[in-house]
């Protein structure tokens, strides 16, 4: 449960650039996260990891742990995992392959960092301490570490998933397509890699689960993008109503999908709390963080275009291939299918095909990381700048003759998506506006003369926002006006660095004419918010300004017509603003919302004719269509030093279009982190496994996040084209993270055309950049 309330008297007018309301509890370190919560009897959880990538599982001696003074218990999965009642998601959709989850590992472990065994004691250390006590004998076997040629090992990480596969799906076969590829003036192919990097929030997966045996009551505080999911999935696991589980979500230090469902390591907290009738924690560490939460982006595709001889795109394929480790949540094709489905663009292609293939593999299993269906626009934009480098076209130009005009709209894909309200050539033409791209290309041929390497790249793209699945289709909001006039807004939250809780305050402020100052927000405790969906699919924005439009306008009725009835005009007169309801004209006859408020709490008999008593409504509100769609363009240039591999960044542009921003501070603090994440995953993010399938990068020593130093100003430019949601608005949160690494990459393999380097395997780290250079030099071709 989040609270806080801004200090400024001002309307929350929407557009505005409102300071964000939590600012200043979290930058001076008044935040309360998991690892700040106590409760009475709080006992701490350690678990301890396999050590080898597959492995059968022997016995399992217990002793020397249990006597360590303190441990209060230790489980295996022939303890724990028999207690789960069913472990099962909202968010996997129906009809997909089963995902194998047991919440210890049983019989084998199947990845470096797999969870065997759980130690309860009286503290942290304790337990860490009795977890190093427990011995396991291990019988290893061979792994499945590359997941590229996982269909054809003799070792399944799963028994009975013959060929490792996790599943597969497609669209038009790419034989359909190859009359028009043998005709075509131009064809392009290009293999290309995305290495596995990671979601890394700044604070780590926690949670507190307290069993009450008493109230027969499960209470949960937890890091977590989605509160009732979490409710719904625990009532699941344990067997109990989910009027019996009570989650509370108070400040979560970022989640990018890592936290939108509970995982493994969760799981087994909350048996083990039902077990023992006490509060456990567990907080992971940043080791286990960076070896065991989660992996995301591992794929690699082959991608093709044909083109006529004027540069027009005549089809597209792309063949897709994606990593899912040994336990991928959700369901690995509820986020790869997208890759297919989308990679045609927001480009005037109207012949595709694509299929995609789901591996497993002895490594850390693939969640959905922010915009999990990414590599779409990796893999197209990287083909797009090869194309224009193979026709002799450039980039820029290219785009414009193959991109989506609004006058073309609605446009369905050949895929089935249908593409409206979007202005992706516009965003194109303002960011390379932004840039002044002919005076840059001036600049770079001046750099190429004194053997300095400059380069331009760029992504456009769409992103579906708003998602209709069942379970995030419909979201709710309750809006209590107090008897003093102070407003509450309760939603369900999900608020992890995305300012929900500003936007919340800013809409309901807006809506119903209040101050700023008069509005709070209570979100992230099931006990008392309505039902949501949670952060993720960038719909918190547009989902909660429905559900607050709904239930305001109930109350903004109500308040005009008690407003109307004590001074004596029509209810349409009547003004709301600054918390005051005024008659239009007339703006000192008026009276407060604390004076109304007090009327309809507490002088019933005066209320006009039908009025019911209270200032309180509830509404909830359901996405139009199965997406509202946003777009952009990114536009990066760069330096490379030929000798030493490094990219310098030196300038970094967005022209965004969600529609109508509620708080551009709050959609261009979206925009930055999710850039920057894009940036780190093109030059320095990487989970690299060895061999035998150890992570080999488990510290921030080796596992390397772009800075402050590595990151340019990020300028932003915006166009408006309204959405058929509320407000007008769309989503934004996983954009930034969506563009940027294309445009990155793009900007890289601009710098080295002149050499003959085509980008191929990601990162663009300055070794293998110097290794593409030597390369290229020799003669050779490719990049593996």
């Amino acid at each position: 449960m989040t609270g806080a309330q801004i200090a400024t008297g001002t309307t929350g007018a929407v557009g505005a650039r409102v300071p964000r309301i939590e600012d200043a509890r979290l930058v001076t370190g008044a935040g309360t996260f998991v690892d700040d919560v106590t409760r009475p009897g709080l006992v701490h959880a350690c678990f301890v990891r396999s050590p080898l990538a597959r492995a059968r599982i022997g016995e399992i001696d217990l002793t020397d742990a249990l006597e360590l003074d303190g441990v209060l218990a230790v489980y295996t999965a022939a303890d724990l995992n028999p207690t789960a009642r069913e472990i099962s998601y909202d968010l996997d959709m129906a009809g997909m392959p089963p995902v194998p989850r047991p919440p210890l590992a049983e019989e084998e472990v199947r990845f470096v960092g797999d969870p065997v065994a759980l130690v309860i004691a009286a503290d942290r250390y304790i337990a860490e301490d009795a977890a190093e006590l427990v011995i396991i004998d291990y019988e290893p076997l061979d792994p499945v570490v590359d997941y590229v040629t996982a269909a054809d090992s003799p070792n399944l990480v799963h028994a009975g998933f013959a060929g490792n596969s996790a599943g597969e799906m497609g669209g038009r076969p790419a034989a359909d397509l190859e009359p028009i590829f043998d005709s075509a003036a131009h064809v392009v192919r290009q293999n290309i890699f995305q290495q596995a990097y990671l979601p890394v929030p700044m604070e780590t997966r926690g949670l507190v689960a307290e069993w009450s045996a008493p109230m027969a009551e499960m209470t949960v505080w937890i890091s977590t993008q989605s509160p009732h999911e979490v409710r719904a999935f625990c009532a699941r696991l344990i067997g109990a109503d989910e009027h019996q589980v009570r989650v509370i979500a108070r400040d979560t230090g970022g989640g990018f999908g890592l936290k939108q469902l509970p995982l493994r390591e969760e799981t087994c907290v909350l048996l083990a709390a039902r077990a023992l009738g006490c509060a456990v924690k567990w907080i992971e560490d940043r080791q286990e963080n960076l070896m065991a939460s989660g992996m995301a982006r591992h794929e690699h595709a082959e991608a093709a275009m044909a083109f006529d001889a004027e540069g027009r795109i005549l089809a597209a394929s792309i063949a897709h291939v994606q990593n899912v480790g040994a336990y991928p949540t959700p369901s690995p094709i509820t986020g790869g299918i997208p890759v297919g489905i989308l990679f045609p663009g927001p480009y005037r292609i109207t012949d595709t095909s694509f299929s995609a293939k789901f591996r497993y593999s002895n490594t850390v299993g693939r969640v959905a990381y922010r915009g999990p269906w990414q590599f779409e626009s990796v893999a197209r934009e990287v083909l797009l700048d090869h194309a224009a480098r193979r026709i002799g076209i450039d980039p820029i130009d290219l785009r414009r003759r193959n991109m989506l005009r609004r006058d073309e709209l609605p446009w369905a894909n050949p895929n089935g998506m249908t593409y409206d309200n979007i202005s992706p050539l516009e965003t194109l033409e303002q960011a390379i506006e932004m840039l002044d791209y002919d005076r840059f290309r001036r600049a770079q041929r001046n750099a190429r003369a004194q053997g300095r390497y400059l380069g331009v790249g760029t992504c456009t793209y769409v992103e579906p926002t708003t998602g209709a699945t069942p379970f995030l289709a419909t979201e709710g909001a309750t809006i209590r006006i107090e008897p003093t006039g102070k407003v509450n807004v309760y939603v369900a939250g999900g608020s992890a660095g995305n300012s929900l809780e500003t936007t919340v305050v800013q809409l309901a402020a807006d809506a119903l004419g209040a101050k700023l100052s008069d509005v709070r927000t209570i979100q992230g405790d099931t006990a008392i918010t309505p039902f949501g969906g949670g952060t993720g699919g960038s719909r918190s924005g547009s989902m909660t300004a429905g559900a607050i439009e709904q239930t305001a306008a109930v109350l903004r009725e109500k308040i005009r017509a008690i407003a109307a009835h004590r001074l004596d005009a029509a209810p349409e007169e009547i003004d709301l603003a600054d918390s005051r309801a005024t008659v239009r004209g007339t703006p000192d006859t008026g009276l407060s919302l604390g004076e109304i408020a007090n009327i309809a709490y507490f002088q019933p008999d005066t209320l006009p004719p039908g009025t019911t008593p209270g200032l309180e409504a509830s509404g909830r509100h359901k996405t139009p269509q199965i997406a509202i769609w946003a777009n952009a363009t990114h536009v990066c240039t760069c330096e490379v030093d030929i000798e030493t591999g490094e990219v310098t960044l030196l300038r970094y542009i967005v022209s965004e279009d969600c529609g109508p921003m509620i708080n551009p501070n709050v959609v261009e603090g979206q925009i930055y982190g999710g850039t920057v994440q894009g940036i780190g995953g093109a030059l320095y993010e990487h989970l690299p496994y060895d061999e035998d399938g150890n992570p080999v990068a488990t510290t921030f020593l080796d596992y390397l996040l772009p800075t402050a130093t590595e990151v340019p100003s990020i300028e932003i430019g915006h166009v408006q084209t309204p959405s058929p949601g509320p407000g007008s608005f769309k989503g934004v949160g996983e954009g930034g993270a969506i563009g940027s690494a294309p445009a990155v990459l793009n900007a890289v393999a601009d710098a080295l055309s002149p050499f003959g380097v085509e980008i191929r395997d990601l990162p663009l780290s300055p070794s293998r950049i110097v290794e593409l250079l030597d390369r290229a030099r020799a003669g050779e071709e490719g990049d593996r």
